[in-house]
Protein backbone atom coordinates (compact mmCIF):
# COMPACT_ATOMS: atom_id res chain seq x y z
CA UNK A 1 0.00 0.00 0.00
CA UNK A 2 0.93 3.63 -0.50
CA UNK A 3 -0.12 6.43 1.83
CA UNK A 4 -0.37 9.90 0.32
CA UNK A 5 -0.47 13.23 2.13
CA UNK A 6 -1.06 16.50 0.31
CA UNK A 7 0.05 19.91 1.51
CA UNK A 8 0.54 23.42 0.18
CA UNK A 9 -3.03 24.50 -0.39
CA UNK A 10 -4.36 27.84 0.72
CA UNK A 11 -5.93 31.14 -0.27
CA UNK A 12 -4.37 33.10 -3.13
CA UNK A 13 -5.42 35.98 -5.33
CA UNK A 14 -6.14 35.47 -9.00
CA UNK A 15 -2.91 35.54 -10.98
CA UNK A 16 -0.94 34.17 -8.07
CA UNK A 17 0.89 30.87 -7.61
CA UNK A 18 0.88 27.90 -5.28
CA UNK A 19 2.89 24.69 -5.13
CA UNK A 20 1.20 21.56 -3.87
CA UNK A 21 3.18 18.63 -2.52
CA UNK A 22 2.21 14.97 -2.25
CA UNK A 23 4.33 13.00 0.19
CA UNK A 24 4.21 9.23 -0.22
CA UNK A 25 5.05 6.48 2.24
CA UNK A 26 4.79 2.72 2.17
CA UNK A 27 5.63 0.89 -1.02
CA UNK A 28 8.24 2.05 -3.49
CA UNK A 29 6.93 5.36 -4.76
CA UNK A 30 9.03 5.16 -7.91
CA UNK A 31 6.90 2.22 -9.12
CA UNK A 32 3.77 4.35 -9.24
CA UNK A 33 2.37 6.84 -11.69
CA UNK A 34 1.07 9.87 -9.83
CA UNK A 35 -1.73 12.26 -10.66
CA UNK A 36 -3.56 15.29 -9.36
CA UNK A 37 -7.33 15.56 -9.49
CA UNK A 38 -9.59 18.30 -8.18
CA UNK A 39 -13.17 18.60 -7.06
CA UNK A 40 -15.12 21.83 -6.79
CA UNK A 41 -18.35 22.04 -4.76
CA UNK A 42 -21.21 20.36 -6.57
CA UNK A 43 -18.98 19.05 -9.35
CA UNK A 44 -17.41 15.75 -10.29
CA UNK A 45 -13.78 15.06 -9.45
CA UNK A 46 -11.77 15.93 -12.53
CA UNK A 47 -8.33 15.18 -13.86
CA UNK A 48 -5.66 17.89 -13.62
CA UNK A 49 -2.27 16.34 -14.39
CA UNK A 50 -0.40 13.05 -14.28
CA UNK A 51 3.23 11.94 -14.39
CA UNK A 52 4.74 8.54 -15.11
CA UNK A 53 6.87 6.65 -12.60
CA UNK A 54 10.12 8.18 -13.87
CA UNK A 55 8.80 11.58 -14.91
CA UNK A 56 9.24 10.79 -18.60
CA UNK A 57 5.57 11.28 -19.51
CA UNK A 58 3.38 14.11 -18.30
CA UNK A 59 -0.24 14.74 -19.21
CA UNK A 60 -2.39 17.76 -18.47
CA UNK A 61 -6.01 18.74 -18.69
CA UNK A 62 -6.60 21.37 -21.35
CA UNK A 63 -7.82 23.80 -18.70
CA UNK A 64 -4.41 23.90 -16.97
CA UNK A 65 -1.95 23.47 -19.84
CA UNK A 66 0.67 26.17 -19.84
CA UNK A 67 -0.17 27.21 -16.25
CA UNK A 68 0.40 24.07 -14.15
CA UNK A 69 3.46 21.82 -14.02
CA UNK A 70 3.57 18.37 -12.47
CA UNK A 71 6.88 16.93 -11.29
CA UNK A 72 8.26 14.34 -8.91
CA UNK A 73 11.35 13.59 -6.86
CA UNK A 74 11.54 9.86 -6.27
CA UNK A 75 14.47 10.27 -3.90
CA UNK A 76 12.16 12.29 -1.65
CA UNK A 77 9.04 10.18 -2.35
CA UNK A 78 7.24 13.36 -3.28
CA UNK A 79 5.24 14.66 -6.21
CA UNK A 80 4.49 18.32 -6.86
CA UNK A 81 2.01 20.49 -8.69
CA UNK A 82 3.22 23.99 -9.46
CA UNK A 83 0.23 26.20 -10.20
CA UNK A 84 0.78 29.59 -11.81
CA UNK A 85 -1.60 32.23 -13.16
CA UNK A 86 -4.34 30.89 -10.93
CA UNK A 87 -7.95 31.66 -11.76
CA UNK A 88 -11.09 31.67 -9.66
CA UNK A 89 -12.24 28.55 -11.50
CA UNK A 90 -9.21 26.67 -10.15
CA UNK A 91 -10.81 26.78 -6.70
CA UNK A 92 -11.29 23.19 -5.52
CA UNK A 93 -10.04 20.49 -3.23
CA UNK A 94 -6.95 19.00 -4.88
CA UNK A 95 -6.22 15.30 -4.48
CA UNK A 96 -3.07 13.34 -5.13
CA UNK A 97 -3.46 9.79 -6.46
CA UNK A 98 -1.13 6.89 -7.25
CA UNK A 99 -1.42 3.97 -9.64
CA UNK A 100 1.03 1.08 -9.61
CA UNK A 101 2.69 0.53 -12.96
CA UNK A 102 5.38 1.64 -15.34
CA UNK A 103 3.18 2.59 -18.29
CA UNK A 104 1.81 5.90 -19.46
CA UNK A 105 -0.10 7.68 -16.66
CA UNK A 106 -3.88 7.57 -16.88
CA UNK A 107 -6.24 10.55 -16.75
CA UNK A 108 -9.12 8.41 -15.43
CA UNK A 109 -9.84 8.57 -11.72
CA UNK A 110 -10.92 4.93 -11.56
CA UNK A 111 -7.46 3.78 -12.60
CA UNK A 112 -5.96 5.12 -9.38
CA UNK A 113 -6.00 2.92 -6.31
CA UNK A 114 -4.48 5.22 -3.70
CA UNK A 115 -5.64 8.69 -2.75
CA UNK A 116 -4.68 11.40 -0.33
CA UNK A 117 -7.12 13.29 1.86
CA UNK A 118 -7.05 16.44 -0.26
CA UNK A 119 -5.93 20.02 0.21
CA UNK A 120 -8.11 23.09 -0.35
CA UNK A 121 -7.09 25.68 -2.93
CA UNK A 122 -9.11 28.89 -2.99
CA UNK A 123 -8.48 31.58 -5.59
CA UNK A 124 -10.07 34.94 -4.95
CA UNK A 125 -11.00 37.12 -7.91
Amino acid sequence: QVQLVESGGGLVQAGGSLRLSCAASGRTFSSYATAWFRQAPGKEREFVAAISWNGGVRNYADSVKGRFTISRDNAKNTAYLQMNSLKAEDTAVYYCAADYGLGSPSDRRYDYDYWGQGTQVTVSS
